[in-house]
């Protein structure tokens, strides 16, 4: 009994003694550690799989045999298919792209009796510390992920369409070879007629502007088993994260969309018209690069003669008046392959949101329409009269210019005296008193291509409405002065107070307001809208004979002096007429009638 107890005892030391010095491994099989495994599995290895590794490869006693690393070249090869040893071909099956692993691997599994040369002696036991880094099967083809999709998506990409896109360029394990991004340019090209690698190209159909996707794609349909002889190795997969920014094809003409036309058009632009719009430019991404509301001020160009870009030339026309547009404009329409060199990239499609503000053409004359005419019309307007009138003045998109209203006063002109814009001339003549117009100027019978500082912007339709209010006759064409009564048969005479046979300055007269009378100048309240440019006329210190005799036979209604101009201006004026020899003074040799004159004088 005690022989078999001591017996047992000494068999247990042996399995302890022998437990102690086991080998690393079991004898019969191989044994993984996994030292890292990634948060997110891209792709499990299978049966029939080729794989791209990097590994160490040891003794157990940490003495290395061999390394890829060393040789700065992965270990490329098919799994499963008996191209490595059985240990190795069992390890690599559902490791993912990035777990690294600590491989143990038996004899009989790896190199057995025979060893492998010089390298490995008979019966080794194998440790490889392995990093796997790419996977794919003959199999595969293109794989798509799209993880941003826009909410808008009018069109996609098809063969033969040009396409502006970001990409970062990766390898399966993440490892980065090319960006566009890091450039700051797109990548520029046309789609599925070969002008990308093979993967790329098919990739890239179907998506959308704005659209984010990642696209995976074999080495068969990548840079295939030499790699591009730099960043991309052999037999490498390859990962493209792509953002679409733009695209068009060489067909396309311009699209026009998000039409809002106003309910009255009564006109439409036309080539040769001049127009004036506000826009915001963008590229079809949405990258904003220009517009004329930052400017505060709006675009004038002709239509149709080439002055802007020919999608634009297009584009503007067939508009209406206030009618707001997007106008869509491929790069061959555009600024082509070159761009602007700044916020415009070559190849690039433009989007203008245009607001049409006004246009006209240089043949248009002004559009009096009658809105409101009374019953009783004794007499009408014409060249000459002194009109008092009120008005609205607005432009075409109704922006308030000026009014009258405002001021409390009626506007006054003589109509033909160049006191206001010709296309008012043009509203105001043949008119009643109480009538009302609605007019439309363009703006080379208005304020022209500069228009008003700070009030009537460079070449601008101006809307009028008018009412006439009060208006007294004018004197005859070239008359600024004319005898109700008959004609004194000796005028000099009765100027000529002291028979000196000269009309000359006489001496100041107390009784001025008087001989005045009824002979009010007529000037019209500041305005910031400068319809009529003339000024008072400042009285002289002295009271000529001649405008002594004039004003009186005005104050006895014998004559009368043309309505609406200064007095004195017009007395001066006739004055300076019969002193034909410019003395100061007017002898009975130069005095003479109208009637009487060869050329035509403002005067008697």
């Amino acid at each position: 009994m005690t022989q078999c107890v001591q017996g047992m005892l000494y068999l247990s030391v042996l399995v302890a003694f022998a437990a102690c010095d086991a080998p690393p491994v079991p004898l019969d099989d191989i044994l993984i550690e996994k030292t890292f495994v990634p948060e997110q599995c891209v792709r499990a290895v299978k049966v029939g799989d080729y794989v791209r590794y990097h590994y160490n490869g040891m003794f157990p006693d940490g003495k290395k045999f061999d390394s890829s690393y060393d040789r700065g070249s992965t270990y490329n090869v098919f799994v499963g298919k008996k191209q490595l040893i059985a240990g190795m071909d069992k390890a690599l099956v559902g490791m993912c792209v990035n777990q690294r692993s600590l491989v143990k691997i038996p004899p009989q599994l790896a190199y057995g009796k025979q060893g492998y040369g010089d390298i490995i002696p008979a019966d080794s036991i194998l440790h490889f510390d392995v990093l796997l880094l790419d996977v794919w099967n003959p199999e595969d083809g293109v794989q798509i992920k799209t993880y941003h999709t826009p909410s808008n998506c009018s069109r996609k990409v098809e063969v033969s369409d040009y396409i502006r896109y970001h990409y970062n360029g990766t390898l399966l394990d993440g490892t980065l070879f090319d960006s566009s991004h890091t450039r700051m340019r797109t990548y520029d090209t046309y789609v599925g007629i070969g002008w990308l690698i093979a993967g790329m190209d098919q990739g890239l159909l179907g998506m959308c502007v704005g659209e984010r996707r990642i696209i995976t794609m074999p080495p068969s349909l990548g840079y295939g088993e030499n790699g591009d002889g730099s960043d991309i190795p052999g037999q490498a997969s390859l990962v493209f994260d792509v953002v679409l920014l733009d695209l068009h094809n060489p067909r396309d003409g311009i699209a026009v969309t998000n039409q809002m036309v106003p309910e009255s058009c009564t006109r439409k632009s036309v080539a040769g018209d001049f127009v004036r719009y506000h826009y915001n430019g963008s590229l079809l991404d949405g990258t904003f690069f220009d517009s004329s509301y930052s400017r505060n001020r709006t675009y004038d160009t002709y239509v149709g003669r080439g002055y802007v870009i020919a999608g634009m030339d297009e584009g503007l026309i067939g508009v209406c008046i206030g009618e707001r547009r997007t106008v869509t404009i491929p790069p061959h329409l555009g600024y082509g392959e070159e761009g602007t060199g700044s916020k415009i990239p070559g190849s690039a499609v433009l989007v203008f949101d245009v607001h049409i503000i006004d246009f006209h053409n240089p043949s248009d004359n002004a559009v009096v329409n009658v809105t409101h005419k009374p019953e009783e019309c004794e007499k009408k307007t014409k060249k000459g009269d002194f009109v008092k009138y009120h008005y609205n003045a607005s432009l075409m998109d109704g922006s308030s210019i000026d009014s009258t209203y405002n001021y409390g006063k009626t506007y006054n002109v003589v109509l033909g005296a160049n006191q206001v814009v010709p296309g008012m001339e043009v509203g105001l003549m043949d008119m009643c008193v109480g009538e009302k117009r609605h007019l439309v100027i363009p703006p080379h019978l208005g304020y022209g291509e500069r228009g008003v500082l700070d009030e009537v912007p460079g070449s601008a339709v101006l809307v009028f409405d008018i009412e006439l209010v009060e208006m007294e006759d004018g004197l005859p064409e070239g008359y600024m002065f004319i005898w109700n009564d008959d004609v004194s048969n000796d005028l000099f005479t009765e100027m000529d107070k002291d028979q000196n046979k000269e009309v000359e300055p006489s001496e100041v007269r107390d009784d001025l307001p008087q001989h005045l009378g009824h002979l009010q100048t007529f000037f019209l309240p500041v305005c910031s809208c400068p319809l009529i440019t003339n000024v008072p006329h400042p009285l002289p210190f002295w009271l000529p004979q001649f405008t002594d005799y004039i004003m009186k036979q005005v104050n006895e209604g014998k004559g009368r002096l043309a309505p609406g101009f200064d007095p004195y201006r017009i007395i001066d004026n006739m004055f300076s007429n019969q002193d034909r020899d410019g003395d100061g003074k007017i002898t009975e040799a130069e005095f003479k009638l109208k009637a009487d004159e060869d050329v035509s004088h403002d005067e008697l």
